[in-house]
């Protein structure tokens, strides 16, 4: 029995090479993303848009009545009337357009990961093992979606800001994503080397490292969300003191280690030499497995983010520094992301 060509499965032709470069694209717009949303919070914009309209929201106020309608919104919420009575319309535009450029980011990368997704899966191009990953990988995305509205719901009616805990959420989520980008990139990178090779794993010292840096990550977070990086600009010591007077016992040990701005600076401080020992160790295990390039990028890379986050401090938490600082941030986890997976390459 003759079978019609029209009515065989399309061969499988596996693009390891070619997802791997993808996935690093889409790394790169989350990590573009992840600076914007820096520059929303430290300009103070991201209220300023009160709804969620994941598709017309893409569209931006075009007349002057949307654009007073949208501002009318913003009146509604506490941070107006109570911190930015007597704002013009200009101003309201300049923090709207940030909020909409964040938003717009997360749409476009959303686009970027499913479309291609869709068609390399057609195309049955995505290797053995790795449809599951892909697919996880997206579902976060979607999720971070969620997450964003979560937070900024939560500034829109009571609090004149988001709350912190969830800010720390969002960006650890983003931050996340960038270093399941870039495991997956490198496993397929591996594939499309020899197709004999196997997914890296996560070894127990790697994943101690990665852990330290996720406690720097999130006291980072509240550092930002409660604003606490105001409350000393000089370095080493925070006013005069190592351990700096105006600590205020908030009811627990956790309220107060996550909630006071004076102990969250300071743990944020001084974690980061715990964290930049564990990393510096991380590179050497990494430079040991044959990966000098993920070595040099960790090592330059916590070095930039200790020498700016000092910068960022005694400037009294400058625009441009602070948002280098967390732009350099999410390097830091690309960069531990890369030196885990050396470690964690099966040979």
């Amino acid at each position: 029995m003759t079978v019609s060509p029209f009515t065989r499965a399309a061969p499988s032709v596996s693009r390891p090479a070619a997802i791997a470069r993808w996935l690093l694209v889409v790394a790169l717009l989350v990590f573009c993303m992840v600076v914007v949303g820096g520059i929303t919070r430290l300009t103070e914009s991201g209220l300023s848009i009160t709804q969620w309209k994941p598709i017309t929201g893409a569209i931006p106020p075009l007349t002057h009545d949307q654009w007073m309608e949208a501002f009318r919104l913003y009146q509604q919420i506490p941070e107006y009337q109570q911190l930015r009575q007597g704002m013009t319309l200009s101003d309201f535009q300049f923090i709207f357009f940030w909020e909409w450029l964040h938003r717009l980011l997360g749409r476009l990368i959303g686009v970027a990961f499913a479309l291609p997704l869709v068609w390399f899966a057609a195309r049955r191009a995505i290797p053995a093992g790795y449809g599951g990953r892909l697919v996880a990988l997206l579902a976060l995305g979607g999720l971070q979606g969620a997450i964003g509205w979560w937070m900024v719901k939560s500034g829109l009616s009571v609090r004149t800001d988001v709350s912190h805990y969830r800010l720390a959420v969002h960006l650890l989520t983003a931050l996340f994503i960038i270093g399941g980008l870039v495991w997956t990139a490198l496993d397929l990178r591996a594939l499309a080397r020899s197709p004999r090779a196997r997914p890296a794993a996560l070894r127990p010292f790697a994943l101690l490292v990665l852990l330290v840096l996720l406690v720097q990550l999130m006291l980072g977070a509240f550092t930002a969300g409660l604003d606490a990086g105001y409350v000393s600009n000089t370095w080493p010591l925070m006013n005069d003191h190592v351990v700096p007077e105006g600590i205020q016992w908030l009811g627990s040990l956790w309220a107060t280690v996550s909630s006071d701005p004076y102990l969250v600076h300071f743990l944020h401080r001084w974690w980061a030499w715990v964290a930049a020992v564990a990393l510096v160790v991380l590179a050497r295990g990494a430079k040991q497995a044959g990966q000098r390039g993920a070595s040099i990028a960790i090592n330059a890379a916590v070095g930039t983010q200790i020498l700016l986050g000092i910068a960022t401090v005694i400037s009294g938490i400058a625009l441009p520094l602070a948002v280098l600082h967390q732009a350099v941030g999410a390097l830091v986890v690309v960069a531990a992301a890369w030196g885990a997976h050396a470690v964690g390459v099966r040979r």
